[in-house]
């Protein structure tokens, strides 16, 4: 696993000192990408991890002196408000890890716990010098973002991010017959400015074949890649994938990582949404350089509800407030006609 924040004790100190010199080192030994600044580096071996960091113009973050002074990465994340633990035990089972931390204390942190299992397998599987390579020779990504304004503007109503989604932990499978590009198919035919493509196996039954099944299909829509993300080979795969925008959880991660993973996400072309609960995490988003797409989401931690938009007068209710778009999955994807669904929750087809 790659986190800044969670390397032991012998590396901080290496790395304090090694920032402390302005070492310079060998541009072979230092991975890039066309030409930009060594990347911090998550659970790396010590002498890459120093080597990146030492050149980056993040080393005097605030998360990063509390790292060197020996504050956990949970503690540092807590100090930003963050509720969600992380173990950094890739290697260790679920049991091991609930023997040492207890039980988790919401649905997310089960998720973020057994997500740093699965990202450590998927690095041994794939490595992050051959998933990167994959993301550079992906086809160019399209613009997220703009195309959710330019439907706003057409439509003057919130433009639609319509999720394609087979399952979720509360409310179980909600379409048995999924055919994932079936679905994104009708959701651009009706006016979808987006789409959101769920690509955790374990809780929502998607995948990222899913991804790269409706992005070869023709679909011209911007894709979002729905996942948890607490890595950037994550990121890195889901370009690969065809994805041109994904989620950043403020829940789950600190300011660094949030900083660090826009600035692939600007590398490539990407758009990134990140995702707050309450008004602590927007306040912290909202003082993050970069950031263009905020979504508010009204599930709590404890539980995992759904966005519950089902009608013409909840669009509206939201559109009031100051919302630009809105992601919809439970009350389109559970209709006979997904695509159809888009004008009733409207009360009108919209323009695309």
């Amino acid at each position: 696993m790659e986190s800044l924040l969670a390397a032991p004790p012998s590396i901080r100190a290496s790395f304090a000192a090694a920032g402390a010199r302005g070492r310079s080192l060998p541009p072979s030994r230092v991975a890039t990408l066309a030409g930009a600044r060594a990347r911090p580096l998550r659970c790396a071996a010590k002498d890459y991890l120093l080597e990146e960091m030492a050149q980056d113009d993040m080393l005097n973050a605030t998360e990063l002196v509390q790292w060197e002074n020996g504050k956990s990465i949970n503690d540092i994340a807590a100090s930003q408000g963050i509720r969600i633990r992380r173990h950094c035990r890739p290697t260790a089972t679920l049991k091991e890890i609930e023997e040492e931390l207890g039980t988790p204390r919401n649905i997310l942190e089960k998720i973020i716990w057994e997500k740093e299992i699965e990202v450590a397998e998927g690095h041994a599987k794939i490595p992050m010098k051959d998933v990167i390579q994959a993301a550079m020779q992906a086809p160019p990504s399209r613009d997220f973002f703009g195309a959710l304004a330019a439907a706003y503007k057409l439509n003057g109503v919130p433009a639609l991010i319509a999720e394609v989604k087979k399952a979720s932990p509360s409310r179980g499978v909600l379409r048995e017959n999924f055919n994932p590009v079936e679905i994104g198919q009708a959701y651009e035919k009706n006016g979808a400015a987006c789409l959101s493509i769920l690509t955790d196996e374990k809780y929502f039954q998607g995948s990222f074949e899913n991804l790269e099944k409706v992005r070869k299909s023709g679909v011209k829509c911007p894709l979002l890649c729905k996942e948890f993300v607490i890595d950037k080979w994550q990121i890195y795969y889901a370009r690969s994938k065809g994805a041109d925008a994904v989620l950043l959880i403020a829940a789950v991660l600190p300011d660094l990582d949030i900083k660090y993973f826009l600035r692939i996400c600007k590398e490539f072309g990407m758009t990134a949404l990140i995702e707050v609960h309450d008004e602590r995490e927007m306040e912290r988003v909202l003082k993050i350089n970069g950031v263009q797409l905020i979504g508010i989401n009204n599930r709590s931690l404890g539980v995992v509800g759904e966005s519950g938009l089902f009608t013409p007068d909840d669009v509206a209710y939201v559109q009031n407030a100051g919302v630009s778009a809105v992601l919809v999955g439970e009350s389109l994807v559970k209709q006979e006609d997904p695509g159809r669904g888009i004008s009733g929750l409207y009360g009108k087809e919209l323009l695309h």
